[in-house]
């Protein structure tokens, strides 16, 4: 099936070019989302007409993606979630969930422009694609922790795995200080018994 690109489509092509693509990409992604027209003689000439209206809108939202862009690379964002020991997720991280919460610090991303392989579904600091435009994309990290303490520690480059070795460590060495404190109140009570048994005796009075 032909179509026209109304815009840049990564792998496929730019604005105004004649593609050949599968029946059900276009019928489900290209023309819902108005990235192409079916290339019928009537559309090609249609674009051709508008062309120079939507190469001028196109430049006018690179030019904001690109403002955004500028603010929102890099930027790590915290989402507090419930997990096990061992740093599986009880559920997932979405795109929506990306999107909401880089919303909610004053950055405007839609579901559809986070791009994640699979859902997130362990604790830690995950990487994750925002497409701002056909021609604008950055990346940002989503800081997936059990609590903002938690998180702050993953930030400053602590893997879940060391935190828990660490909680450990610090609980072994709690037990270990615990032992010795009994042991060396043990000792202290030896050490006094000894010392009352040497004790002399009292003598009696003689008559």
């Amino acid at each position: 099936m032909q179509v026209i690109l109304l815009e840049r489509v990564a792998k496929l092509g730019q604005m105004g070019d004649v593609v050949d693509v599968k029946a059900g990409y276009a019928r489900n992604f290209l023309l819902p989302q108005g990235k192409a027209l079916t290339a019928s003689a009537a559309n090609v000439a249609s674009f051709e007409a508008q062309k120079a209206q939507l190469e001028a809108r196109n430049l006018e939202t690179k030019a904001e993606a690109e403002a955004l862009a500028e603010k929102l690379d890099g930027q790590q964002f915290i989402v507090i979630r419930s997990a096990s020991d061992a740093g599986s997720l009880y559920g997932s991280v979405t795109p929506r969930d990306a999107a909401d919460v880089a919303t909610a610090e004053g950055f405007s991303v839609d579901k559809k422009q986070v791009s994640l392989i699979a859902p997130i579904k362990d604790l830690g600091l995950h990487a994750v694609a925002v497409k701002l435009h056909p021609e604008v994309s950055v990346e940002i990290l989503m800081n997936v922790a059990r609590s903002e303490e938690e998180a702050e520690l993953q930030a400053s480059g602590k893997s879940i795995q060391e935190l828990a070795a660490e909680a450990e460590a610090e609980a072994e060495f709690e037990i270990a200080e615990l032992f010795e404190d009994i042991g060396a109140a043990a000792s202290d009570d030896d050490e006094l018994a000894p010392a009352a048994e040497e004790a002399p005796a009292e003598e009696e009075p003689q008559a």
